[in-house]
C-alpha cells in the first residue's frame, strides 16, 4: 500500500528536522520545506527528503509544495508575521484538499497575551478549527528543555546556571518528542482528528533541579542563580538572537516563574501518541553539551577564557525597551494584557485541552 505524502514546513528547525527524519523512518515519502539549501537541509535530502526551497509567505510557492501532498505537519515562524504565514497555509491547505494538517503552537496561548506572536497564535489554532474540508490535530508543547541551556558555555565554565526562571516548574520537552507526537498523529490520524495534545517531559523540575542534573553532565558543581530578566535579554542580544524573539519570550519566563507551565504536566502525550518514552532532561542535556550548534549556529563551549570574554561583552549590551521596538513597529500592544496563569478563560480552556476537547 502507498503511503501519503506529508509536507513538513520548517523542516530545518528544531522540530521539522526531527518530524522529517522520524517520517522517513515509518516509510512514509516526505517533502520537505526549507528557506535555502545549507547543510542541515542537505542532511534531510541525503535521508531521503525531496527539498523544496521556497518562501512561507509567498502563496504561489505554498500552492507548489503542496501539490501531491496529502497531509502536513505546519510549524508557523517565530516571526511577527505568523498569522499572515498561518492564514496563507491554511487556504493552501484548503485549495489542495488536505486530508489532515498537525498545527504547531503552544501551550499558553490566549486572547489577552501580552505578547504578538502568541496571541496570533490563538487566532490562528481558532481559524484552523473553521477550516470546512480540512481536518487539524493541534500540538501544544509549552516551554523548550533547549532554553534552559543557552548559557552552556557559563555552565560548563563556571558552573553557574544563570536565568529569570525563580522556582517556576516545567516538564521540558525535547525536541524530538515534540516531533513523534506530530508524526504519531500524522501517521494514522483518524483517532487524533479534532485534539490537542501537549508534549512534555517525564517530570516537573525547577532550575534547582535542572543545576543538579547539569551537575552530573558536566562533571562539576553546577549551582542556580536567579537573574533578573534584564540580565537575560543583554545575553539573548550578545548571542545574535533577533530582538522580536527576545521580546516575545521574555513574558513566557515570567509564566513560568508564576506557574503556567507547570499546570496539566507531565502528560503522557509522548508515550501514547508519539509512541516513545519521553527524553529525560539529562539525556537532551548531554546531546547539547556534544553539540551545542543544535541550540544557535554560531554558540560554542569555547573555551574558559572565551566563556569570559562573552560574559564581559554580555555586561557590555545595552538592554533596549523592548515594549518601545515593538511600539515603534506598530505591534498591537494592549493596554492591559494577562498573562496566562492570571487568565480565568486560559485556565478553563487549558483544563479542557487536557481533556482533548477543543475551545
Amino acid at each position: 500500500m502507498i503511503k501519503p505524502k506529508i509536507l513538513v514546513t520548517a523542516a530545518a528547525g528544531r522540530t521539522g528536522a526531527a518530524a522529517v527524519t522520524q517520517l522517513l523512518g515509518k516509510g512514509f515519502p516526505v517533502r520537505a520545506f526549507v528557506r535555502r539549501r545549507d547543510h542541515r537541509s542537505e542532511i534531510l535530502e541525503r535521508a531521503g527528503a525531496e527539498l523544496f526551497v521556497g518562501d512561507m509567505f509567498d502563496f504561489r510557492d505554498l500552492r507548489k509544495a503542496l501539490h501531491g501532498v496529502q497531509r502536513a505537519y505546519h510549524c508557523p515562524p517565530f516571526a511577527p508575521n505568523l498569522l499572515h504565514n498561518s492564514m496563507l497555509f491554511a487556504l493552501a491547505a484548503e485549495e489542495a484538499k488536505l486530508e489532515v494538517v498537525a498545527l504547531l503552537s503552544g501551550w499558553n496561548p490566549h486572547a489577552a497575551h501580552p505578547s504578538v506572536l502568541t496571541r496570533e497564535h490563538w487566532i490562528a489554532n481558532n481559524l484552523y478549527r473553521w477550516m470546512p474540508s480540512v481536518d487539524v490535530i493541534h500540538i501544544n508543547p509549552g516551554l523548550f528543555a533547549f532554553v534552559y541551556l543557552l548559557g552552556l558555555p557559563a555552565i560548563v565554565h563556571f558552573g553557574m546556571l544563570a536565568g529569570p526562571f525563580g522556582d517556576g516548574s516545567n516538564a521540558p520537552p525535547s525536541n524530538e518528542d515534540i516531533a513523534s507526537v506530530a508524526v504519531g498523529a500524522l501517521s494514522d490520524p483518524a483517532p487524533h482528528i479534532g485534539k490537542c495534545y501537549r508534549p512534555t517531559g517525564p517530570e516537573l523540575l525547577t532550575a534547582h533541579d535542572i543545576a543538579a542534573i547539569l551537575t552530573g553532565v558536566v562533571g562539576r558543581k553546577v549551582k542556580y542563580q536567579n537573574v533578573p530578566e534584564r540580565m537575560f535579554v543583554k545575553a539573548a542580544i550578545a548571542q545574535g538572537f533577533p530582538l522580536f524573539e527576545t521580546s516575545q519570550v521574555r513574558h513566557y519566563l515570567a509564566e513560568l516563574r508564576q506557574g503556567a507551565f507547570a499546570v496539566g504536566a507531565p502528560t503522557d502525550h509522548v508515550q501514547e501518541v508519539g509512541m516513545r518514552t519521553p527524553e529525560n532532561f539529562e539525556s537532551i542535556a548531554r546531546r547539547y553539551v556534544k553539540q551545542l550548534s543544535l541550540i544557535h549556529s554560531h554558540l560554542s563551549i569555547g573555551t574558559r577564557l572565551g566563556a569570559l570574554g562573552f560574559m564581559l561583552r554580555m555586561l557590555g549590551t545595552r538592554v533596549p525597551d523592548l515594549d518601545g521596538w515593538e511600539r515603534n513597529r506598530d505591534h498591537p500592544l494592549l493596554t492591559q494584557p494577562i498573562l496566562a496563569q492570571d487568565s480565568e478563560e486560559w485556565r478553563v480552556a487549558a483544563e479542557e485541552r487536557m481533556l482533548h476537547l477543543l475551545r
